[in-house]
């Protein structure tokens, strides 16, 4: 499978990679993408923040930056950053587990390359709906 993992600035590695590498190709091919490659790259509130800085112009921490790196429609490549320090965060601000909320976090990127969005009240309902869809998957 084309999904790796990475790390910068932390030294958070993800437990059970195979299930997850499995979960994530599943939902891609299922909504009719093909993987080409996934790097997931964690990372510290930092190190994301200056990224999103830096590549985005945005002056905030976030859990999640996505970069689509694909040339092709309906196809998957692409680079996700990952907050621990966000997901550790937002999981006590849900009151859900890290891991739980790692998945949610994991998938969401994967979303918006499929065309999801999150900018308004209504597109963040959406993605939730669907972000709980594909959690039910794993």
């Amino acid at each position: 499978m084309n999904i790796d993992f990475f790390k910068e600035e932390t030294d958070f590695e993800l437990n059970q990679q195979k299930n997850a590498r499995t979960w994530i190709s599943r939902i891609i091919s299922d909504e009719g993408y093909e993987l080409k490659q996934l790097n997931y790259i964690f990372c510290s509130d930092d190190y994301l923040y200056s990224m999103n800085q830096k590549y985005l112009n945005h002056d905030f921490f976030t859990d999640i930056v996505t970069f689509d790196n694909s040339e092709t429609e309906n196809t998957i490549e692409s680079d996700i950053f990952i907050s621990v320090d966000r997901v550790k965060e937002n999981a006590l601000l849900q009151q859900t587990t890290f891991e739980d909320e790692l998945a949610r976090v994991l998938i969401h990127g994967v979303l918006h390359l499929m065309g999801w969005g999150d900018k308004t009240e209504s597109l963040k309902k959406q993605m939730r709906i669907k972000e709980d869809a594909c959690l039910s998957l794993r």
